[in-house]
């Protein structure tokens, strides 16, 4: 069974399990991860999901309005509501999940009454396509080939 959970601000456990798994893959500090997942649950605009299934977390993903993408290119700050840090953990991969946490975002972004959401890769756009996303533009940001990509929901 498959449940969808809104990570609140005093859920520590959840905020961990995040951080280690961001840590891991991305290599991104534990105490910025958690930092940032406090100020992103406070705001009913933005939010993380943890995927669970039979009570055991498999992937996450939030809604944030900045995006490391913005640092480098300031004139993206005129889109809110980026789908980020998309993840399942390495031995639940190619299983459906990372879609199915994805249309969750989807889903609850426009419950939240966006119209809108936007998100950046270097290696997932045939996934993204394949979920309906479309190109808004692509750009080399250091030794990258980025894409932005948008979804009208």
């Amino acid at each position: 069974m498959n449940i969808y959970k809104v990570v609140q601000p005093n859920d520590n456990e959840s905020i961990e399990i995040i951080a280690d798994w961001y840590y891991d893959q991305w290599k991104l500090p534990k105490d910025k991860t958690i930092q940032n997942l406090l100020n992103v649950t406070k705001d009913h605009l933005q939010f993380q999901i943890l995927m669970l299934v039979n009570n055991i977390p498999v992937a996450t993903a939030g809604l944030y309005n900045h995006v490391g993408l913005i640092d480098k290119e300031p004139r993206f700050m005129v889109y809110k509501h980026w789908m980020a840090r998309v993840y399942s953990t390495p031995e639940n991969r190619k299983m459906g999940y990372a879609s199915l946490i994805c249309n969750k975002i989807q889903e609850f972004s426009k419950d939240l009454g966006l119209h809108e959401i936007y998100l950046f890769t270097h290696t997932a756009e045939g996934f993204y396509t394949k979920l309906g996303w479309q190109e808004l533009e692509r750009l080399v940001v250091g030794e990258k080939n980025i894409i932005v990509m948008r979804k009208d929901l």
